[in-house]
């Protein structure tokens, strides 16, 4: 039932560091990140300047496989400032995840 080409099937001949196995995996199925890790750590990955007055109030996943974004203004002053960075908050995200994901920004008062 193995198949001998398949890339699961290689062993290597004395055993591994932990280091070393982890790196295998990586290149086997490239960087992932989660949604849930986008909230859990969304003060570390928008910053300082961005965090501080706007939290993410919704991250659904859209059918296309990229993910719509609503965010909330900490004070509905801060909601035109937002407006103004949804190509920074873009930016970031799709930097934490590696790869072009986010479809559409909401801003929300």
């Amino acid at each position: 039932m193995s198949n001998p080409s398949s890339k699961f099937n290689i062993r290597a001949a004395r055993p591994q560091t932990i280091g070393g196995v982890m790196g295998g995996f990586m290149r086997m199925f490239g960087p992932r990140a989660s949604d849930a890790d986008l909230i859990a750590r969304w003060d570390e990955i928008m910053g300082a300047d961005i965090a501080s007055v706007a939290r993410l109030a919704a991250l659904r996943r859209a059918p296309d496989k990229k993910f719509n974004v609503a965010v909330r203004a900490a004070n509905p002053a801060f909601a035109l400032q937002l407006s103004y960075q949804t190509d920074e908050i873009r930016r970031r995200i799709n930097k934490y995840f590696g790869y072009d994901a986010v479809a559409k920004i909401t801003i929300r008062k």
